[in-house]
């Protein structure tokens, strides 16, 4: 049956939504007209097709934070398998906006680190908008040394407005902390994967997003500062994150072709939240891939070639 994901939508989705609702509908009839039903899902295919090609990088950006995407969580249990979440950071809190815990993938042992948003308002408040604190940077810090004592290759998913900017936050030292896991993710000796699934944003992004391949979905952006934020500063006006989008080169296109990122992996039709199903499919046969290429390597080499990709990034011939 053809699926309309839950709303609230997003303006440019409207048109498929009403379009994809009626083939919903006429599913459900009895007498439904196979070739009418045919017909509608090639249009509304055809529909999307055309609607993701026009997407503006501020579009992208409400994509990559529209509330339905799948969360760290989605894919943990549904694209691994044996998850054994682990909490805490052994010092002062356990930081629900940031999940841990090892799992399988194809039968691989793997350490998941990531940012947790919520689906809806109770749960969003206790993840805290996917906003982190000193101790959840902490945790994963945790889970990390972890998975290295035991050769275990860590797989990121970066999906937060960024880091915790409140008062307690920072007296538990919240920029040291993020500090502190750049270090450790530079020197860690087994396999690093970052993915970003919606928005990679600052330090909130960075302190679990240093790794050997950085994978972006196709609507996802990653950003040192949000458009809001980045136009309440250039010109006191947030509403000019519009204009403001596009000169960020926010878009995995854009990192793309900046060479900030190493692959883009193809969304569904409409975005992840349209059919989590194939999202999961797609990013899972990727990473079995990328484990696979980058297990081969000498720790030593391993090391070494990850300090070359992020030296490498901004550089320029003279």
């Amino acid at each position: 049956m053809q699926m309309v994901p839950k709303g609230p939508y997003l303006d440019f989705e409207l048109p498929v939504v009403e379009m994809a609702q009626k083939i919903e509908d006429l599913m459900k009839t009895s007498n439904a007209d196979s070739t009418a039903i045919k017909n509608l899902v090639l249009k509304k295919e055809k529909l999307q097709k055309k609607l993701q090609k026009k997407l503006t990088p501020w579009q992208k950006v409400e994509l990559a934070r529209r509330m339905g995407r799948p969360y760290t969580l989605d894919y943990a249990k549904n694209m691994f398998t044996d998850f054994i979440e682990l909490h805490g950071d052994r010092c002062f809190a356990d930081d629900k906006a940031i999940i841990t815990g090892f799992a399988k993938l194809d039968g691989q042992t793997v350490m998941i680190v990531g940012n947790q948003k919520g689906n809806d308002t109770k749960e969003s408040i206790k993840r805290n908008f996917g906003m982190s604190h000193p101790e959840g940077y902490r945790k994963a810090a945790r889970a990390m040394k972890l998975a290295e004592k035991f050769n275990i290759p860590i797989i990121c998913f970066n999906d937060t407005p960024g880091a915790y900017p409140g008062i307690g936050a920072e007296e538990r030292g919240q920029a040291q902390a993020i500090a502190e896991n750049l270090k450790l993710m530079s020197g860690l000796e087994v396999p690093i994967i970052i993915v970003v699934i919606g928005e990679g944003a600052s330090g909130g992004a960075l302190g679990i997003g240093l790794g050997d391949r950085l994978l972006m979905l196709q609507n996802a952006c990653y950003y040192v500062i949000t458009p809001e934020g980045c136009a309440a500063i250039l010109w006191k006006d947030s509403a000019k994150k519009k204009d403001v989008s596009a000169a960020m080169k926010l878009t995995a296109d854009d990192l793309y072709n900046l060479k900030v990122v190493d692959k883009i992996i193809p969304e569904p039709l409409g975005g992840a939240h349209w059919n989590p199903a194939e999202m999961y499919g797609t990013l899972k046969e990727t990473l079995i891939k990328e484990l696979l290429e980058l297990s081969s390597l000498k720790k030593s080499k391993l090391i070494e070639k990850r300090v070359e990709k992020y030296a490498s990034i901004g550089a320029f011939p003279e």
